[in-house]
C-alpha cells in the first residue's frame, strides 16, 4: 500500500485535474497482460463454474450497451460516491471550497468530476478510440480481457465488496478494469479507513486538503 501522503497526492491531482486520470488508464489495453489472464484461465479449474456464469452476464451486459461512454462515467461516480460518503462534512466542503465547488454545488461535484474524467478518456485516450471502434467490445467478449473484467471484478468482490455490491447493480462491476488505475488511490483511501479506522482516513484527507491548497 503507498503512503498516506502518496494517496493523498493523487486523489488531489485527480479533483484538481480529473483530465490527468487519462493517463492512468491508457495502458488497460495490454495484449500481454490479457494473455497472461486468458492463459491462467484455462489452468484455474475450481472457478471454472463461477467465470462460465460470469461469462453469460457480462456478454449479456455488452449487448445490452455496457460499453457506452455514460456506463464508464457512472462506474467513476459510483467509486466516488462512496468515497465522499464517509468524507466528514466540514472537510468536504474545505476541499470542494478549494476547487472553486460551492457548498451548494459539492453535492454535484462527484459528477462533474465523474465526467470530466470519463470525457478526457474518451477524447484522447487510446482505450476509448479503440471502444468507439467496437474493438473492446469484440476483445472482451472474446478472450483475454473478458477473463480480465471476471477476474477483476471477482477480486473486487473479495477485497471490496462495498465498492463491488454498488457497482454490480448495474453490472457496472465489468468495466472496472478499465478505470482501476484512475479510481485506485480513492479505493485505497476506503480500505486505509476500513483497516485503520477514522482517524486513518481523516489524516488522508488531510493530506488531500493541503494538496489541493498547493495545486490551485
Amino acid at each position: 500500500m503507498k503512503t498516506y501522503k502518496d494517496i493523498a497526492k493523487r486523489i488531489a491531482k485527480i479533483i484538481i485535474s480529473p483530465e490527468t486520470a487519462v493517463g492512468f488508464v491508457d495502458g488497460v489495453l495490454s495484449v500481454p497482460q490479457d494473455l497472461g489472464y486468458l492463459a491462467y484461465s484455462y489452468l484455474d479449474t475450481d472457478s471454472r463454474h463461477h467465470r462460465d456464469t460470469e461469462r453469460l452476464r457480462l456478454i449479456k451486459a455488452v449487448r445490452y450497451g455496457i460499453l457506452q461512454n455514460e456506463n464508464l462515467a457512472r462506474t467513476i461516480e459510483t467509486v466516488l460516491n462512496k468515497f465522499n460518503q464517509y468524507m466528514p462534512e466540514n472537510k468536504r466542503d474545505k476541499i470542494y471550497a478549494k476547487i472553486g465547488s460551492s457548498i451548494f454545488g459539492r453535492a454535484i461535484t462527484n459528477s462533474i468530476i465523474s465526467k470530466k474524467i470519463a470525457t478526457s478518456i474518451a477524447q484522447r485516450s487510446t482505450l476509448m478510440v479503440a471502444l468507439r471502434g467496437g474493438i473492446v467490445g469484440n476483445t472482451l467478449l472474446a478472450g483475454g480481457m473478458a477473463e480480465r473484467s471476471i477476474y477483476t471484478s471477482r477480486r473486487l468482490q473479495r477485497t471490496e465488496p462495498e465498492i463491488y455490491y454498488a457497482l454490480r447493480q448495474r453490472n457496472h462491476d465489468f468495466l472496472y478494469f478499465l478505470v482501476e488505475p484512475a479510481l485506485h488511490p480513492f479505493v485505497e483511501a476506503l480500505r486505509v479507513r476500513r483497516s485503520q479506522g477514522e482517524a486513518a482516513f481523516n489524516q488522508i484527507l488531510d493530506l488531500v486538503e493541503k494538496e489541493v491548497s498547493y495545486g490551485k
